[in-house]
């Protein structure tokens, strides 16, 4: 028999160990996908964001936020945007230019669900001082989590964490107390349990890494917070369950979408340069988010499989379509300049418009389009 130390065993532990007996008759199962099965329909509209930058304190909102645009009522835009989606049509032309999408001119409906791309918080959950004042992870509950009214989105909220959320430490002895406040954030909202029903439950949940998967029909979809190899502050990597997650439910080819917060873009890939005593995309020493190593040990990981997309955040004011490494990457402004994506998967292809919220109203402006066929 084993023997826990109760000083050792902390929630987490708890619920992980139920998992596991709960799922023991689970982990031997073979692949999802069997030779000549055919993929399950797919036609999901669903909207992304990223860089919330929830600032509320106790006393106010935390230093430079009200400066740099990081309030409540910048938030409220985003979301008076989002349920209003559902309303508009697709774009035809984006300042003149013809849009291409399969969708163009038709309605786009109500969308199956809201992702995020890290960064809810500003301040790692807004406690500063002591691990009591979670004010920041408390504002964005408020905001962006599935309710009614003109202050909630009004779709389940697939929630991602980024560097801010993640790189705060908290006074001694609560080092992890920030980090582990916002990864039982994400597990609450995504981790079935022996006794718990989450409001948005995830088809695989990684316990070691709070990194998920989720279908709507034949698509599946994967958070990977920062990204998927990310071991900063001691967290453990989620590459082997990447690895499993995709050979388990996407290995009969079907289409498969990442969301992380770092991206292929030149902020996201800045290094240490020496003579200017800073980061930028001149640098050659070391990594400031993440590392060459990391990418190509990533692609290694979804080689192979039906990669149709990565969404991601982290550079706030240029929205993004571009493409490195065989991979298409989107990339929206920050929720508190207004910024959203909208993508449509269907068994044609994929539709994707970059737009922001321009009043406060439910006012969009399209910015970007793309489009993607694999049936013609």
């Amino acid at each position: 028999m084993n023997h826990l130390s109760p000083k050792l065993f902390s929630r987490r532990d708890f619920l992980q160990q139920a998992a596991g007996l709960a799922a023991t008759g689970l982990a031997a199962r073979p692949a999802f996908a069997q030779a000549g099965a055919k993929i399950p329909n797919v036609d999901a509209t669903f909207l992304f964001v990223c860089d919330v930058h929830a600032c509320r304190m106790v006393g106010g909102l935390s230093p430079n936020c009200l400066q740099e645009g990081k309030t409540d009522a910048a938030l409220l835009r985003n979301i008076a945007a989002l349920n209003n989606i559902g309303e508009k049509e697709w774009p035809v032309e984006i300042d003149g230019a013809a849009t291409g999408l399969r969708s163009a001119g038709s309605r786009i409906g109500i969308p199956r669900g809201l992702v995020v791309g890290g960064d809810m918080t500003d301040d790692g959950g807004g406690q500063i001082t002591q691990p009591s004042e979670g004010t920041q992870l408390l504002q964005f509950s408020q905001r962006y989590q599935e309710g009614v009214g003109p202050d909630r989105v009004h779709l389940p909220v697939y929630v991602g964490l980024g560097n801010h959320d993640l790189d705060q430490n908290g006074p001694p002895p609560h080092v992890d107390w920030y980090r582990r406040e916002m990864r039982d954030y994400v597990e609450v909202n995504h981790r079935a349990g022996v006794f718990f029903k989450p409001p948005v439950p995830a088809t695989s949940y990684d316990v070691d890494t709070d990194c998920y998967s989720w279908d709507w029909g034949g698509l599946h979809l994967i958070q990977t917070h920062r990204f998927a190899g990310d071991t900063g502050h001691g967290a453990s990597s989620a590459l082997p369950w990447l690895k499993q997650d995709l050979a388990t439910y996407a290995a009969d080819g079907r289409p498969v979408l990442l969301f992380q917060h770092y991206g292929w873009d030149t902020f996201s890939t800045e290094r240490w340069d020496p003579a200017k005593s800073t980061f930028d995309d001149n640098g050659a020493g070391s990594p400031h988010w993440w590392s060459e190593a990391d990418r190509q040990a990533l692609l290694a990981t979804l080689k192979g499989y039906n990669i149709i997309g990565i969404f991601h955040g982290h550079q706030h004011e240029t929205p993004m379509v571009y493409s490195r490494d065989g991979l298409d990457l989107f990339k929206p402004k920050a929720v508190y300049m207004g910024g959203f994506a909208l993508a449509r998967v269907s068994g044609d292809g994929l539709d994707l418009v970059l737009g922001e919220a321009s009043g406060d109203h439910g006012e969009v402006n399209f910015t970007n389009a793309f489009r993607k066929s694999w049936r013609t």
